[in-house]
């Protein structure tokens, strides 16, 4: 019964996997895009160092080491591909096939997940060879229960991005959606500084938000920082029901509309 999916799953990482090890080099440049965190922990650690905060220069370190991670495996870049498979007609082929095409997107996305990871691991050996101060391991249960938040962060957030993928049906430049959505995730999930520095207002309101949970949340439990682990997981797992409906809603209605157009 569950032995054919499992046969299709390894069949698409398999292939998807060789196919991102062709590109190594690009997949080098990707991660370092990601940096952002890196470099706002230098400024975040002095800060500290001057300024009185509830964090001190090695807890910042620690977040953001922590952060980049999180961005390196939930990153996500769906809706360029949807949105260039469905205005230049490449979407009929897979449409075809007895396989929802989110499935090969998705496994895409996995395969360079673990492409990248060696690189990754990589920058943190030589961080800490620079600033061993900031060395720390994540207890099982942190570590167990912080894997659990990066994986269900990164399926939030590419439904979220699948979803906004959706609407190249109707427009041709969807992606100029996840372009506004883009300067809220930097500002409001972490990734500029953590959730603690804001506002105690604004984190009651953002903690109702998909924002938080997409780098955040994540970061805070690998470090050891508190935070209401339960309540943050039943968000996401909320957050992920609606966006799946959504999508689910907007890709059945733009099927019609795309073969309605003779694609």
């Amino acid at each position: 019964m569950f032995k054919r999916p499992i046969v299709i799953a390894n069949a698409l990482f398999s292939t998807y996997y060789a196919y991102m090890l062709e590109y190594r080099a690009e997949i080098i440049f990707w991660a370092l895009s990601g940096s952002l965190p890196l470099i706002l922990m230098g400024v975040w650690m002095k800060a500290a160092t001057s300024g009185q905060f509830s964090l001190s220069p090695i807890d910042f370190a620690r977040y953001f080491l922590a952060a980049f991670f999180v961005r390196q495996m939930n990153a996500v870049w769906v809706i360029w591909e949807v949105e260039i498979d469905i205005l230049q007609g490449k979407l009929s082929p897979r449409l075809l096939q007895p396989l929802d095409p989110a499935w090969h997107y998705f496994m895409a996305h996995l395969a360079e997940r673990i492409s990248r990871l060696p690189f990754v691991m990589g920058l943190f050996v030589l961080f800490f060879a620079l600033y061993p101060a900031a060395f720390w391991i994540p207890s099982a249960v942190n570590f167990s229960l912080g894997m659990l938040a990066i994986a269900l962060s990164f399926i939030l957030r590419f439904l979220i991005q699948y979803t906004f993928a959706a609407i190249a049906f109707w427009l041709e430049q969807a992606s100029a959606i996840e372009q506004f959505w883009t300067l809220l995730y930097l500002f409001l999930s972490g990734v500029i500084a953590p959730l603690a520095m804001f506002p105690p207002q604004l984190q009651d309101i953002l903690l109702f938000t998909p924002f938080p949970y997409l780098v955040n949340f994540p970061a805070v439990i690998l470090v050891g920082m508190p935070v209401n682990i339960a309540q943050g997981l039943l968000i996401m797992l909320l957050w992920t029901g609606i966006f799946l409906t959504i999508n689910r809603w907007l890709w059945r209605q733009g099927l019609k509309k795309y073969s309605g157009m003779g694609a």
